[in-house]
């Protein structure tokens, strides 16, 4: 036993020291900080609180008093100065910078408001679309008044409709908690999906090393196959437990430093029920001893690292697969497509999560999801052993699937 604490404390110190994890974790962790920043980091580079200024040619002699005020009153951030310049005229103060754009102010065919804006690039949309919406007030108006509508009937014309949902299901989330569930689902499925992949490399990676090296024969004299393989999976599993501590204590201090908590809301933090947090965290456990298993039997078959991206592409195939079925599973969980992929062992951490999350389903179906995975971790568990104790055996150019056939007779031999 001596030897499995050996294997695996080394699989831990000697990729926690390393250079790329050092920079990796801390490039991440910055990320996160800038983030959550990003609004105030944003603003200190801009000039945010400056009005972008733009020439106002009213070729109708009415409209652009009323355009200054409904612009003012609905504190958009433009500037609108009138006006005699020919177009030409306004376009060269565009290009040198006098102004930002100018807007033709004219009246269409029926009489109603139309301009047309203009400038060095629209790639601003926010810029014309404060415009757009000052003149459709403008035309509401003038259509009110048309019609000799008074201020209570125009409010009561431009009220949005009464429209509520409620679920009749017991224990089923309100509308706003399904909102805020769906953001966070969204940032835990991200983080599970990145960081199976990344892990489960780690671990392939790690074999393929010591085989081309030549340290797995001495490893093999002294430590069984089996022994190393769960080693090196528990190892990287507290490495990449300890990444993301760090990156979990980085976001939690930028999230405190908020000034009004509006990162927390957005991405639904204090609608989190401990429940969830805890299926978030069993999930994603078991989900990296699946994939781990399935990487280290994977990364026993070749003995070159150039080998082991193409050795992994199935597996990283079928996390990709279970994440995009997830992202479809955000806006309609309820689907049986859904339901049913959430009891394949592959996409189960992820999918099982957004059901839990989304939807009150009965604990049978949850303890099911568990199962299932449970069951696939043990059989993957089993045949993985077998495979990687052959396969550690297997020397040359071994980069195809064909080859655990090979490896797993092998292992019957010793």
């Amino acid at each position: 036993m001596n030897n499995f604490w050996m294997i695996l404390s080394q699989s831990y110190i000697n990729k926690l020291k390393t250079k790329p994890f050092i920079i990796t974790t801390l490039l991440v962790a910055a990320v996160i900080i800038a983030a959550a920043n990003f609004e105030q980091i944003f603003s200190s580079f801009g000039d945010d609180n400056e009005q972008a200024k733009v020439a106002v040619v009213d070729q109708t002699g009415a409209l652009y008093e009323p355009l200054k005020e409904q612009l003012a009153a609905a504190g958009a951030n433009v500037k609108v100065v009138k006006s005699d310049q020919t177009e030409a005229q306004l376009k060269k103060g565009v290009e040198k910078e006098a102004y930002k754009g100018y807007l033709l102010l004219e009246r269409n065919s029926e009489g109603m408001p139309s301009a047309t804006y203009k400038a060095e690039n629209i790639a601003n949309s926010s810029l014309s679309s404060e415009i757009r919406q000052a003149l459709q007030a403008l035309k509401t108006r003038e259509v009110a008044g048309k019609l000799q509508l008074t201020d209570e009937q125009i409010q009561l014309w431009n009220a949005p409709v009464s429209f509520d949902t409620i679920a009749l299901a017991k224990g089923a989330k309100s509308e706003e908690e399904l909102i805020q569930a769906q953001a966070l689902v969204y940032v835990l499925l991200f983080l599970i999906y990145l960081s199976v992949i990344m892990y489960a490399n780690m671990i392939a990676s790690e074999v393929a090393i010591e085989k081309s090296s030549r340290v797995m024969e001495i490893l093999i004299s002294s430590v069984s196959p089996i022994k190393q393989m769960f080693a090196k999976i528990l190892g990287i599993g507290l490495l990449g437990l300890t990444q993301l501590v760090i990156w979990f204590a980085a976001a939690y201090i930028a999230m405190v430093n908020q000034p009004d908590g509006s990162l927390v809301q957005s991405i639904g933090l204090q609608s989190a029920s401990g429940s969830m947090i805890i299926y978030a965290i069993l999930l994603f456990i078991l989900g990296y001893f699946l994939y781990a298993t399935i990487a280290a039997l994977l990364g026993s078959l070749v003995s070159r690292l150039e080998d082991v991206q193409q050795m992994m592409t199935p597996l990283t195939l079928l996390v990709m697969a279970g994440f995009f079925i997830s992202m479809y599973g955000l806006g309609n969980p309820e689907s049986p497509f859904i339901t049913v992929t959430s009891y394949v062992p592959f996409f189960t951490p992820m999918i099982l999560f957004v059901r839990i999350s989304l939807l009150s389903i009965p604990p049978w179906e949850i303890a099911l999801g568990f199962g299932v995975l449970i069951a696939a971790i043990i059989v993957f568990g089993i045949i993985g052993a077998r495979i990687y104790k052959g396969g550690v055996l297997m020397y040359g150019k071994s980069n195809s699937l064909k080859d655990m056939k090979k490896a797993f007779e092998l292992s019957k031999d010793n």
